[in-house]
């Protein structure tokens, strides 16, 4: 039978208590349920009965809080949450330093990484030529590969930054399609530019895309280039052909960094095409600045409902034992 301990702990009184408990307690409540312990709290002391192992995970917790606190970080339901499921699950011995890592900061709003995943991710970014982020829809995984490409033309590290997906639904055959060729190609590459507008004043994205600094283009449109000094970011990389795939790695010149983004669950290939993002992990294994990084549903940083959905659908894709064969 498990020992019952009480443990203490006291916040420093510069930060106010109401900071770390809600201003409706609604922060306290989140770990009331997340552990199976008693908390008091008396002015600044916190004091935690419960099972050993229990109780110390709630004190660490605190602690890690404070620490947030002291990094000028507010606290809130989606930062305690992501603090209490790493100290739960035993991920990472300090939630608040993979929390306070930083990719982009515009008007006063940091993008930070929300999961242990997503922190991994960003590290392999920054220190590896070419990253793919595969991962379900809600993991970050483009959100945060623009946000370091902004970082790293805000820094100077490359000239241009370069943003492309295929335009599956339209195969090769834009010229088909009636309307210009940025109102053929608006509806796949739209989240793209909204994501920029979330990253940069919209001023100063109409200037640098203008002039050609940050480019937004079809996947078909990177044939023939070399693109030297750039930050190129490929999304819904699923949807790519094993021969596409190679098309856009073969494109990255010197000075260069690539991301490749994409979810192997939603392929949208014609039935027969194998997706360039299902073989390339066995073609590129062991190559020297490749990573590979898997998010998962537990990276799913949207409402509460998508990880579960994301959550239930792989259950169930597990159940049918993938009856289907797979799209693509």
């Amino acid at each position: 039978m498990p020992s019952t301990t009480t443990l203490k702990t006291t916040v420093p009184g510069h930060h106010p208590m109401v900071s770390i408990l809600g201003s409706r307690d609604e922060l306290l409540k989140l770990v009331e349920r997340a552990f199976a312990v008693d908390i008091l709290v008396r002015g600044n002391d916190v004091t935690v009965t419960g099972d050993d192992a229990e109780a110390a995970k709630v004190v660490h917790l605190f602690d890690e809080l404070v620490k947030l606190l002291d990094r000028g970080q507010g606290l809130d339901e989606a930062n305690v949450s992501a603090t209490i499921a790493m100290l739960q699950r035993a991920e990472h011995p300090s939630p608040a330093d993979v929390l306070s890592d930083e990719a982009l900061t515009h008007r006063g709003r940091a993008i930070r990484p929300k999961t242990l995943g997503q922190k991994r991710y960003l590290d392999a970014i920054r220190t590896n030529t070419v990253v793919f982020g595969i991962g379900p829809a809600g993991t970050g995984k483009t959100y945060l590969a623009m946000a370091m490409a902004v970082l790293a033309l805000k820094r100077k590290d490359v000239n241009r930054i370069i943003l492309t997906r295929p335009a599956v639904e339209a195969g090769e055959r834009l010229g088909f399609l009636p309307g210009t060729l940025f109102e053929k190609i608006d509806p796949y590459l739209r989240p793209l530019f909204d994501a920029l507008h979330d990253m940069m004043d919209a001023e100063q994205l109409a200037l640098l895309m203008e002039r050609g600094t940050i480019e937004v283009a079809p996947l078909a449109f990177m044939r023939g280039r070399t693109l030297n000094d750039s930050f190129v970011v490929l999304d819904e990389a699923q949807n790519t052909t094993a021969e596409q795939m190679k098309m856009f790695l073969t494109r990255l010149g010197f000075g260069s960094k690539a991301v490749v983004t994409g979810d192997v669950t939603q392929v949208d290939l014609p039935s027969g095409r194998r997706s360039g993002l299902r073989v390339v992990r066995d073609i590129l294994r062991g190559i020297d600045g490749v990573a590979f990084c898997e998010l998962s549903p537990r990276d799913v940083v949207r409402h509460r409902i998508v990880q579960e959905i994301v959550e239930a659908y792989a259950l169930f894709d597990e159940a049918q034992g993938d009856a289907g064969g797979g799209r693509g």
